[in-house]
């Protein structure tokens, strides 16, 4: 870990400067925001208790997340971001969720939420491979790891849902060869 005050000059020079910080904590912010609209309309669309209740908790733990960052960006005298990406207002980084959601598919909506959890876990990771100071490294580092938890929960759910999805398909239908067959 890198001490501002006692780093040495060098060390010191490649600690980012408190506007590049403040910039990189805002992209977390917007991918938190992100996560929580997509948590929010993942909630809205399954009927499983167990799923409801894992996407409220993770809507709150991204509005947490979010607070955080945000208290964060104004200790270093930015202005933090309030909304999520435009890009996530197209499809919230979760593709074709509403379709998902409009066909009440929990497998589905499961895949599109690891999906979104991926995309939050490289966010985090491209922000921990700068060098940070120690107090903003260690709030990225455990949000992070909250983040990778509920990532290996979502693709553990998301197996089990699609193992019983498939218990539900009929068989796959026999295809014939006809390589090799004389007339």
């Amino acid at each position: 870990m890198v001490n501002d005050s006692k780093a040495d000059p060098v060390e010191r020079s490649k600690i980012l400067s408190k506007t590049e910080t403040a910039s990189r904590l805002n992209e977390l912010i917007v991918t938190c925001k992100d996560g929580e609209a997509g948590y929010r309309s993942a909630s809205e669309g399954v009927k499983s208790a167990e799923l409801k209740q894992l996407f409220a908790e993770c809507t709150i733990q991204r509005a947490q997340f979010v607070g955080e960052l945000q208290s964060l960006v104004r200790s270093l005298g930015g202005n933090p971001e309030h909304t999520g990406s435009f890009i996530a207002k197209l499809h919230r980084g979760w593709i074709d969720i509403k379709a998902v959601i409009e066909g009440r598919d929990e497998a589905g909506i499961l895949v599109e939420c690891e999906r979104g959890e991926s995309i939050a876990k490289k966010a985090y990771t491209s922000v921990l491979k700068e060098t940070l100071r120690p107090h903003v490294r260690d709030v990225v580092e455990r949000q992070l790891a909250s983040i990778t938890t509920t990532h290996k929960r979502i693709r553990s759910l998301k197996a089990s849902y699609l193992e019983k999805d498939k218990r539900h398909l009929p068989p796959p239908a026999k295809q014939t060869s006809r390589v090799g067959t004389s007339r």
